[in-house]
């Protein structure tokens, strides 16, 4: 598959006719610095470039960066996985003045977080599936939560929900990982041995695309309580589960007037948050590119992106991924 995929990035590149040169002209877009956002990048312009005869720029970017460029600058036209928690004011007041808009979420639900357990141990032990069983049954758990390093902002939200289970007193030790890689690799060690793990972990990411992980029900997520969650000096902290957080392709408005049938195909953009935990493990797996990365899920996901497109980039795409 990986041969696959570089050959038709190969025929991408040089197939006549396929996409005439500048159809919709040149178009900017972010390139997040993280995994699955270079993926839906890499996707972005595959089909610009090849099914709208687009002139595509990257612009390596982050979110914070990219919605500041945009209030300054105007650019660039297209900022993709934008986390709309992490947005923050600056994001809400360009969509007030009119200076962006956003087109769809390119993350369906969203990006997902919570805590989770092997599906193996659900279904060796069903009652494992909510928070209550668990903590009735630590040792089926190897009596440890895995708990997000210090510093991000899942260990505030984490400790205060802790502490408003009192987690501990049912005999359940809370273990800070020092780093991501040591959170993601003790789900790996653990999985690879088919042995009990607890802990919080998020998606889209490789460690939910590799293994059959099931969230664990907290309950009833609780708007009020959750908001109340995120501040560490939250004095009465409340039991809510974790939302789906909005993740969305937004435009300036200037680009979704000159180019409306890109703007038209971009709101159709979306990945279901599963799906591209997969291709991130595919990426892993393969140590591919996000560009190669992208080609896989176009070859592998026709059926998604063909509503995506219009009549005449839907043949466009279809001529070379069928190569």
């Amino acid at each position: 598959m990986r041969k696959i995929t570089s050959a038709i990035l190969l025929c991408a590149a040089v197939a006549p006719g396929l996409a005439q040169a500048n159809e919709c002209g040149e178009v900017s877009i972010t390139e997040m610095n993280w995994a699955s956002a270079s993926v839906v990048t890499n996707v972005a312009k595959f089909i610009m470039e090849q099914g709208y005869g687009c002139d595509v720029s990257v612009v390596p970017s982050d979110t914070v960066p990219a919605v500041t460029s945009v209030a300054e600058n105007g650019e660039p036209d297209i900022v993709t996985e934008l986390w709309l928690n992490s947005a923050g004011e600056a994001y809400t007041r360009l969509e007030e003045e009119g200076k962006i808009e956003r087109l769809g979420k390119v993350l369906t639900p969203g990006g997902v977080e919570g805590w989770w357990i092997p599906t193996y141990l659900v279904e060796a032990h069903p009652e494992l599936k909510t928070i209550e069983g668990i903590m009735a049954n630590p040792e089926l758990v190897e009596s440890r939560f895995n708990n997000c390093p210090d510093g991000w902002g899942c260990r505030i939200v984490n400790d205060n929900l802790i502490k408003a289970l009192d987690l501990e007193a049912s005999g359940i030790e809370v273990f800070n990982h020092g780093s991501g890689e040591t959170l993601a690799s003790s789900m790996a060690s653990a999985v690879g041995s088919k042995e009990p793990w607890f802990g919080y972990y998020w998606g889209p990411t490789v460690p939910l695309g590799k293994f059959d992980m099931t969230r664990v029900d907290l309950g009833e997520y609780d708007e009020a309580a959750h908001s109340a969650n995120q501040n560490q000096d939250n004095d009465n902290p409340k039991i809510s589960d974790f939302p789906a957080a909005p993740v969305l392709t937004s435009v300036t408005t200037a680009f979704r007037d000159q180019e409306p049938e890109v703007a038209e195909m971009l709101s159709e953009m979306t990945f279901e948050t599963d799906v591209m935990s997969q291709v991130l493990a595919w990426k892993s797996d393969n140590n591919a590119s996000a560009e190669e990365a992208a080609v896989y899920f176009l070859s592998n996901n026709s059926n998604t992106w063909k509503d995506w497109l219009n009549d005449s980039a839907r043949e466009k795409l279809a001529a070379i991924l069928s190569n």
